[in-house]
């Protein structure tokens, strides 16, 4: 995640103490020094909605092989141990998990913070007056545009008023919630009406997710938007950050050329934040997915991150999830924690490795084929990455 407001407006959020840490791009196994990793759990693979864009290729039918509440239970001691500092519980719908809020204040009791990646449906006034009594930090809630189209993203008609019900029915408990938007060309032209939604119901925290291909989501690829949108909704995501200032949390997700550009574009517009925004840049590292950010799946099968499924490096029934994350016997998982000599194309080139770390992984493996090579999603020019016109992608 890329800290907008806190890049432009010097925002303090809970997420930015774990993401502009001195020493943090050094680590391997966590955020910082003596922390294991933020870990991504889908706790179940059942979801109301059958989203076009789905990574976790989720439906409403019953998977086999769910962690047990008592294994559930266990591995949250397991994250303990290794010190995780979070739980973003997703899915599947998280809610639709009966033990989900016995497994929140489990967490809790070790002073894990709990989130919900959800999409809101299911938020009724009790279960957003639970989600707040259990303790939860934060409420995620997709909105993948506006009225229709966002039901048509959803294949679920009425979906979008559910999910701003459920935004209302945290407010209404004081519970913090926020939006997430996937942009992809679906949606791209929404952008401002999502800045218009968050003025008039008073949300306070907005992550715009660029497209990831996996799971459904890589039956989009000619649906992501063009390195030249990408650019224009970067303009946008960053004018709209000033106007609201350090009152809205803004945030993008999944495409560390977006830190690069906004400190290109800092250095025209606002010379005054350029130096700053460098070093917060270098403190963070870019993608640290298999060092910082961690996932494991409703089977407990631990992987680099929540789209990168098809590399499994472990099951939490049969090892702790510490012995897993740090065990580098497997190549992707060793790679991933060193990766830069191991990156191809313009990502092997690029005079900004050291604050993007190559970027998405999944993206580039699902284009071509090869894990290593460079990140098609990334939107700088070659002369913005400092090589020559003559290196592609691979």
């Amino acid at each position: 995640m890329i800290g907008v407001s806190k890049l432009l407006c010097g925002a303090e959020n809970f997420g930015d103490k774990l993401r502009y840490v001195s020493g943090a791009s050094n680590q391997r196994n966590g955020v910082s020094s003596g922390h294991g990793p933020v870990v991504v759990w889908n706790c179940t693979k059942t979801c109301n909605l059958k989203c076009i864009h789905c990574y976790a290729n989720s439906d409403s039918k019953k998977y086999e092989g769910e962690l047990t509440t008592k294994e559930a239970i266990t591995l949250i001691d397991d994250f303990d141990e290794f010190k995780v500092p979070v739980i973003l519980f997703s899915g599947g719908e998280p809610i639709l998990r009966d033990d989900l809020f016995e497994l929140i204040e489990h967490a809790g009791k070790h002073n894990i913070r709990s989130t919900i990646s959800t999409n809101g449906t299911l938020i009724d006034k009790e279960i957003a007056r639970r989600i707040k009594q259990v303790g939860v930090g934060y409420v995620g809630i997709s909105l993948d545009g506006i009225g229709e189209r966002h039901d048509e993203f959803r294949r679920t008609k009425g979906s979008f008023n559910k999910a701003l019900s459920g935004i209302e029915n945290c407010k209404k408990v004081d519970q913090k919630v926020g939006v997430r938007f996937t942009i992809n060309d679906h949606n791209y032209d929404q952008i401002e009406d999502i800045f218009d939604l968050i003025k008039e119901e008073k949300i306070n925290r907005v992550c715009f997710y660029h497209l990831v291909y996996s799971g459904r989501g890589s039956e989009m690829i000619k649906e992501d938007i063009s390195h030249v949108q990408a650019r224009a909704a970067m303009d946008l995501i960053m004018k709209k950050t000033v106007e609201l200032g350090d009152k809205v949390e803004i945030l993008t997700v999944d495409n560390h050329a977006d830190t690069v550009y906004l400190y290109l574009k800092a250095l025209e517009e606002y010379p005054n934040l350029a130096d700053n925004i460098l070093k917060l840049m270098k403190m963070n590292g870019g993608n640290r997915s298999g060092i910082a950010i961690a996932n494991v799946d409703y089977q407990g099968n631990v992987h680099a991150d929540q789209f990168t499924s098809q590399h499994t490096f472990g099951n939490v029934k049969e090892r702790t999830f510490k012995d897993i994350w740090t065990d580098t016997t497997n190549p992707i998982m060793k790679g991933l924690k060193d990766r830069k000599d191991l990156l191809k194309g313009r990502c092997s080139k690029c005079k900004w490795l050291s604050v993007c770390n190559g970027n998405f992984r999944t993206r580039a493996e699902s284009v071509t084929g090869d894990f290593w090579a460079s990140d098609p999603a990334c939107y700088l020019t070659n002369k913005e990455i400092g090589v020559s016109n003559e290196i592609g992608l691979v």
